[in-house]
């Protein structure tokens, strides 16, 4: 795991669910001051980290409507410039305790940049973290080297490890002699003397005293069937590929489906995610001309797993590690029928009002 995240092996913990781990973290990392109490997070964060911010601001006694710090794209846009994301920090800075990211953004598939947003807060006394759910396994990582202070990620999205599997945490080395945790267990004791029974707790340095207790075989055997995988490969290689599948399907999907003037009734698709690779990962986020479940619904006939997401857009992600190219145009392939036939429904559905 150290390896898909660019940690040492003393910097990352596998434990717990990824909303708990952040808790663990931000109960540590989360000490508001009477200067400095605002969480800064994007807009349209996962609803899990939204409410473990809101639930962290309130259980220090503060109101989340004060201390939750949003960033918003510019309008008219899906994505945030990291301009702007710099901006913020610079001008607020002194009143951010903790500045909270994706790594990569669930809805719109935008890739943060990372080291420069670790840059700017520390530059302003902040603590940064990032939410790595949708970035392990997907882009290449390297949380020690960008001196990220603390990260955590599920391992069911590209790690493959199943729904509710084992999750991850990151802390970096610099903080372990100073950032303890506030909740400790049997699993926070160093191995070496844990079973000597003394009740006299010697804490374990770094993320590892955040365990709290031992993990399930079933989901650590889940776990450690994927990475045995990614073991056979490198991030490196399969980003490689990655940049290739997903332009890939970009190309695909601008050539067949971008609007056409000539015939305005044909059904278009959007593509919310940048289009550098740089700040994407596989993933595309698309939207639709014509209702998204029913495009989604006609997806799922035809033998298509994608994901939607509300209030619009089906995930589309060509993953390295098993998909192809011949994948890509398949679904390609199979998206102009289903668009179709969603167009007709709903061409249908307005002629019975």
């Amino acid at each position: 795991m150290a390896k898909l995240v660019g940690c040492k092996v003393e910097e990352v913990a596998l434990m717990n669910g990824l909303t708990v781990n952040l808790h663990l973290q931000l109960l540590s990392f989360y000490k508001p001051t009477s200067t400095r109490c605002k969480i800064l997070l994007e807009a349209k964060a996962f609803p899990s980290d939204h409410y473990a911010v809101e639930s962290q601001i309130r259980f220090h006694g503060l109101d989340p409507k004060e201390n939750m710090l949003f960033i918003h794209p510019r309008q008219d846009e899906e994505t945030l410039r990291t301009e702007d994301i710099l901006d913020v920090i610079e001008r607020q800075g002194s009143s951010i305790s903790v500045i909270l990211f994706s790594g990569i953004q669930y809805y719109t598939g935008q890739l943060f940049n990372i080291p420069a947003i670790t840059k700017a807060g520390h530059a302003k006394g902040c603590f940064v973290g990032f939410d790595m759910a949708h970035a392990v396994g997907n882009v290449e990582l390297h949380l020690h080297d960008w001196n990220v202070d603390f990260a955590c990620w599920c391992s069911y999205k590209y790690l493959n490890s199943g729904a509710g599997g084992l999750a991850g945490a990151f802390i970096h080395e610099k903080h372990a002699q100073t950032i303890k945790p506030a909740l400790t267990g049997w699993w926070s004791h160093e191995f070496k003397t844990r079973f000597c029974m003394e009740n006299e707790l010697k804490l374990s340095e770094g993320v590892n005293g955040f365990r709290l207790s031992n993990p399930s075989i079933l989901l650590v055997c889940a776990l450690h069937a994927s990475l045995e995988v990614f073991n056979q490969t490198t991030m490196k290689d399969l980003r490689k590929k990655s940049i290739l599948l997903t332009g890939y399907l970009e190309y695909l999907v601008r050539y067949n489906f971008s609007p056409d003037k000539t015939d305005p009734k044909k059904p278009y698709v959007n593509i919310l995610t940048p289009s550098k690779f740089e700040e994407r990962g596989c993933q595309l986020s698309l939207s639709f001309s014509v209702p998204v479940k029913a495009a989604y619904k006609e997806l799922e006939k035809r033998g298509v797993a994608c994901d939607i997401r509300e209030p619009n857009v089906l995930r589309i992600a060509p993953v390295p590690l098993y998909n192809s190219f011949h994948d890509v145009f398949r679904f390609i392939s199979i998206l102009g029928p289903a668009i179709n036939s969603a167009n007709t429904s709903k061409v249908g559905d307005n002629n019975k009002l």
